[in-house]
């Protein structure tokens, strides 16, 4: 046998692709699913039950698709949407009810969605826009929620103070160590009031890295510090315990009060208020 001695110049010019396929047995049950799907006429709750059951797991994955979001995306939002349901979010629950099941999928949108999908004729362009909103987009996705709650905060702090520290670390209170915070007001030097923002499903905010983080601003913070925990996502309720701990953390009075963006008008009052009586 000839002995070699092999080299990066010689192979790399004879790489090439591995051809694969990614439909698998369940890829290709679900393109025949399509296939028999009715596109005739408007889609009606009962059009989505029928889907759902001659096929469920094939139903749910055309509605999470639909709804443009990832498979853990959709898991949670519907953990989320029958977080009150003792037959949990998936087949028993459908099983159990499926009038209540569909009409539930309803309220979030998913008729809507899909009609405006259905009703629009798309181009190469647009087929591949939509191949990189699945892929790179999700990611996307995830960061802009949290970016957009910080603007929305960022917004009215604007509104109330003309100084502030944005994404800093604050000075804690036995002056050795610090606790990063979104917002420091007036500043970093043992803020009066130090911000936090936190939006559900956001790169970087997953629930476990919430509870850190808000309990490391608490042990930090001066006791007569204002904290405010501005939160958002109604996946929140898929994860009860942990928002509980949150609101368990108020209620001792560790957080001054937890904020949504339904309770914008709430949050400016305080700031206002709490600016007027600290005279910051």
């Amino acid at each position: 046998m000839q002995r070699h001695k092999q080299t990066k110049a010689e192979l790399i010019p004879k790489l090439g692709e591995v051809l694969t396929d990614w439909k698998d047995e369940f890829a290709q049950t679900f393109v025949s699913y399509l296939e028999d799907f009715n596109e005739g006429g408007l889609v009606t709750p009962e059009n989505l039950k029928d889907l759902l059951e001659k096929n469920f797991e094939a139903g749910i994955t055309l509605f999470r698709l639909v709804l443009e979001q990832s498979k853990d995306e959709f898991t949670e939002t519907l953990k989320a949407l029958f977080y009150n349901n003792e037959s949990g979010h998936g087949k028993t629950a459908f099983r159990k009810n499926p009038d209540q099941y569909v009409m539930t999928l309803e309220s979030y949108g998913l008729l809507k969605s899909l009609e405006s999908l259905m009703s629009r004729n798309y181009t190469w362009k647009e087929v591949v826009q939509e191949r990189l909103k699945m892929g790179r987009g999700s990611a996307i996705k995830g960061q802009r929620r949290g970016k957009n709650l910080e603007d929305f905060v960022e917004t009215l702090v604007k509104q109330v103070f003309d100084e502030f520290d944005i994404r800093k670390s604050f000075i804690g209170a036995n002056g050795l160590s610090s606790a990063k915070a979104d917002f420091c007001i007036p500043s970093t030097q043992h803020p009066s009031i130090v911000i936090e923002v936190k939006a559900y499903g956001a790169t970087g905010s997953k629930q476990s890295d919430v509870i850190g983080d808000v309990r490391k601003i608490i042990d930090e913070k001066r006791s007569d510090t204002y904290f405010f925990l501005v939160t958002d996502g109604v996946t929140w309720t898929a994860r009860m315990s942990d928002f509980e701990r949150l609101i368990k953390f108020q209620n001792l009075g560790d957080i001054y009060r937890i904020y949504t963006q339904q309770m914008r008008e709430d949050l400016l009052s305080d700031l206002k208020q709490i600016k007027a009586e600290l005279n910051i």
